[in-house]
Formats: C-alpha cells, structure tokens, sequence
C-alpha cells in the first residue's frame, strides 16, 4: 500500500473517512471558474488607452504613456462600502454596491487632480455564489466606466468559516495620473476663495453603522415603502449609489481656477474641509443647497441633532470646490456643461481664532 494514501484503512480513528477534495472543504474552484467567464465582458466594456490585456492572468499591466501622459504622478487609493454592504445583503440587492465601492476610491483620486487610470476589486466570502458576485463585479465595471478607468483585474477569495452564510465583503484599488505640473495639493488655496458644492444622491457610503440603528428604532422593514421616497422600498432607497464627480470634476479642472477639492466622506464636513484648506484658512458654508429628504428622515427619527448630522453625513453635498472668485462663472458653466448642479455654498476666510469650518445656523 502506498504510504502517502491517507484512506481509512490507515487510520484506525478515521473510520468510513474518504479522499477529501478542495469542494468537500467548502472551496468551489468550478464556481470561480464561472464567476471569471461571467465578468470578462463586464471588464471588455472599461477598456481604454492603456490597457489591453484580459482578466485571467498573475498580474495586470498599464501604459500611462499610452494613455496620453508625459510626465505622470501617480495617484492611488484604496477603499470599501463598509455596512452599507449589510442592508445590501439584508435586502439582497447586490446591483449597486459596485459602483459604490468605485466611487468612493475614485472621487478620492480627482481631489488631488487625477484622472483615474485603472480599478482593481478584491471579493471575499464564505461560499461563492456566482449570481451574487457577477451583480456586483458587473456594478463595479459600470462605475469604472462611467468614471472612465479600465477594470483590469481583481480577486475573488472564498474562504469558508471566515462570513456568514450569503455574506461577502468588498474592497477596492484605484490608480490615476496627474502631469506633474497640475497636481492639486491645496497650496493654491486662498482666502476669498469660493466654495462650489455638488449635489450628493444620499448618504453614498458612510454613516451606514448609524443609519442601520435608526432603521431599526424606525421598526420598518426594508421592503416597506420610505416614508421619504414613497414610491420606492426603504432598502433600495438608501442603496442608492455614490455619485461618481470624475468627468464634472475634470472638466472644472481644465476650466481652470480651481485651487483645491474635497470629497465629503465619512466625518462630514467638519473632519474633510480642514484636509485642504491648510492651517490658515476657515471655510465659511452657508445652508444655500438642497437637502434630499433621506437626511430629514434620518435626524428626525434617529434625534440626530445639526451638528451631528454634518459631521457624519455629506447631507447633500458630496464635493466641493475651492475656486479663484474670478473663475466662478467659467468654473460653474464647465460643471453645468458636464451635467452637474453647481451651487455656491460659502468662501474661505482668514481663520484667525476660529474654527476650521462653521455652518450657518449652527455654529452660531
């Protein structure tokens, strides 16, 4: 016999035992064969200048020279959904979280001036389920399209006993490119400067820990109607996905004047504008956008008081932008060309003693 075969018969203890195989450990190698046949034309729709290669192999390749770029910074980011990914699971609606998950990595990349190159996704769960995974991978190659960078790769991780059964986790990685000479670093910004804000669809991606407690103090099921978007379910409502700013965002760039981005993410307004306005600098926001009634709904039934709410929320202004006071209208016609609201929200002011960032109405 040989004395590799681990059988039954080797082991006394191990009686009625058989060969184990990757699949009898929960690893379905067939199913992640599927899942890459099923997303190959989700990535062929992102191809551009600069990548040409197809899903499948150890590495994925990119030419910025091919892309146009003589003398490229690099720019890179990494970012997930968070528990947004919860009710998307709850509610089993998987459509959308991709473009989330591009979103919120690549309008971190046009802050600082960069076009987004290319987007890499890692997916993990405890057992593949393809239908599930290709929703979502083909919800990240719309976000990539739409944000204009090539899907050129990923990684699908099945890893039983590490999730809950139905749960998967979401990570993303992008890469742009800014010539070196435009980069966006916030030096340029300066007192008098206005402060352009651009519509959000929703909370986007951040607050979900928060917004999951006040649904359940709500006692409303995620296949109820909103009650702030009636003719929509409460869970599809706040699966709305992240607004993507790239194409808008650059095309104010080369409007020119513009000094500095800030994309409002996790910590609001209070924690993201100080990240470009220097230790100098205030910016003074007056409440002159609209506000979509999801974060209405939010304060009320959760008593989330003003202050919290901006400090958490983006509460309907996902970017905003510092511009030279004499390109405002150039600026602004450039955002409305590209298909945005643009709405002056407030201006840069000498800090002084004061804080970082005061709201109107609630900073007194």
């Amino acid at each position: 016999m040989d004395p590799n075969d681990r059988s039954a018969s080797n082991k006394p203890n191990d009686a009625g035992a058989g060969r184990l195989t990757y699949a009898d450990a929960g690893v379905d190698i067939d199913a992640g064969n599927a899942l890459v046949d099923r997303i190959k034309p989700f990535a062929r729709m992102t191809r551009r200048a600069g990548a040409d290669g197809a899903l499948g192999g150890f590495g994925a390749l990119f030419d910025p020279k091919a892309a146009g770029y003589q003398d490229p910074i690099l720019v890179a980011g990494t970012d997930g959904v968070g528990t947004k990914l919860k009710l998307a699971i709850e509610a089993d609606k998987h459509d959308t979280v991709g473009i989330d998950l591009v979103a919120m990595c690549v309008n971190d990349l046009v802050v600082q001036g960069a076009e987004p190159l290319f987007f890499l996704d890692y997916f993990a769960t405890g057992r593949l389920a393809v239908d599930t995974a290709a929703a979502v991978v083909e919800g990240i190659a719309g976000g990539c399209k739409e944000a204009g960078c090539a899907l050129i790769g990923g990684e699908t991780a099945e890893m039983p006993g590490m999730y809950a059964d139905g749960h998967y986790d979401l990570a993303g990685f992008a890469v742009g490119a800014v010539e070196r000479d435009q980069l966006l670093d916030g030096s340029k910004t300066a007192e008098g400067d206005v402060l352009i804000g651009l519509p959000s669809s929703g909370p986007h991606s951040n607050g979900y820990s928060l917004i999951r407690r006040i649904v359940e103090r709500s006692g409303l099921a995620l296949d109820d109607s909103a009650p702030f978007q009636p003719e929509t379910s409460l869970g599809a409502a706040l699966l709305t996905p992240t607004r993507l700013y790239i194409q808008s965002c650059l095309a104010a760039i080369r409007a020119g004047g513009v000094h500095s981005l800030c994309h409002i993410t996790g910590g609001g307004f209070y924690e993201n504008l100080p990240r470009v306005t220097g230790a100098t600098l205030s910016c003074r926001l007056e409440r002159s956008w609209n506000e979509p009634p999801v974060f209405q709904w939010l304060a009320e039934v959760g008593r989330v008081d003003a202050h919290e709410m901006h400090r958490t929320f983006n509460c309907g202004v996902g970017m905003v932008l510092a511009v030279a006071p004499e390109r405002e209208a150039a600026v602004s016609a450039a955002l409305v060309e590209a298909g945005e609201s643009p709405v002056r929200i407030g201006e840069l002011v000498a800090r002084e003693d004061g804080p970082a960032v005061s709201i109107a109405g609630i900073d007194g």
